[in-house]
């Protein structure tokens, strides 16, 4: 939600430079809006396979919209599973915990796992691979993001040389010269709308993203173990710390 609420707020601040002592259709060009947008995701697509094209918006708005998870709140999740897994000694409990944990498809599956009765070096292993696979996927979004994010500035180049070649093409006609040099900057504008104000920080957000996801399906995975291991939910506390940057450490246990 803040991702979009940012995103609008720059928007509506070019706006109103634009609404300030101008005329709104001065902004509008269709050729150049085709130019920049159609060029941009043709040419980035040059770059991807097709069914990655087909998968990464929706991988993008998953990740932006669930990729968000507070590392230090899951990580007192998982301590709280520890301790009650703990307590009760009972597989049964956690297989009873997994309905709740559908939102976590992650966590969901290392708890599975340690239902399963899967041994704790191949819980590790599964999750390791999962992780990796997920954070490559995620990449992936990053760099569709940051191919668009160079390629719509040169489509905007691109269009406003087209429109100063027909326009030096009719010097005949000087009453054309600046609307025609209007329409050729226009699209060197979208370009750099487009670029800076959607794709370059979309970007930033996805990596971020897939970081802190990295970083929650650590802990998600040590935890799994930890339970498997039926260690203290005291030393999973202290392992947890040790990934978690010094800003986001947790106390769960005050003694």
């Amino acid at each position: 939600m803040s991702t979009l609420l940012a995103m609008l707020a720059a928007f509506l601040l070019i706006t109103g430079a634009i609404l300030i002592d101008g005329s709104p259709r001065a902004f509008v060009n269709i050729q150049g809006v085709l130019i920049v947008i159609i060029g941009t995701v043709a040419v980035t697509a040059i770059s991807f396979r097709f069914q990655e094209m087909i998968t990464l918006p929706s991988n993008i708005f998953v990740l932006l919209r669930h990729g968000q998870l507070n590392p230090s709140a899951e990580a007192l999740k998982v301590l709280k599973i520890a301790v009650e897994a703990r307590k009760q000694n009972d597989v049964m409990m956690l297989d009873r915990l997994l309905p709740r944990l559908k939102s976590t498809p992650f966590l969901m599956k290392a708890i599975q796992l340690v239902v399963d009765g899967t041994p704790t070096e191949e819980i590790e292993q599964i999750m390791r691979r999962e992780n990796s696979t997920a954070s490559a996927r995620n990449m992936r979004a990053v760099d569709f993001l940051r191919r668009a994010g160079d390629v719509a500035p040169a489509m905007g180049l691109i269009g406003t040389l087209i429109g100063l070649i027909k326009m030096l093409g009719n010097l005949n006609d000087p009453s054309t010269m600046g609307p025609a040099m209007a329409t050729a900057l226009l699209t060197t504008f979208y370009g750099a709308v487009m670029a800076h104000l959607v794709f370059i920080p979309l970007a930033a957000k996805t990596e971020h993203c897939t970081s802190e996801e990295a970083l929650v399906n650590n802990l998600y995975s040590m935890a799994a173990t930890s339970i498997r291991r039926k260690e203290n939910p005291r030393r999973l506390e202290m392992l947890l710390n040790t990934i978690l940057p010094p800003a986001k450490r947790i106390t769960f246990f005050k003694n």
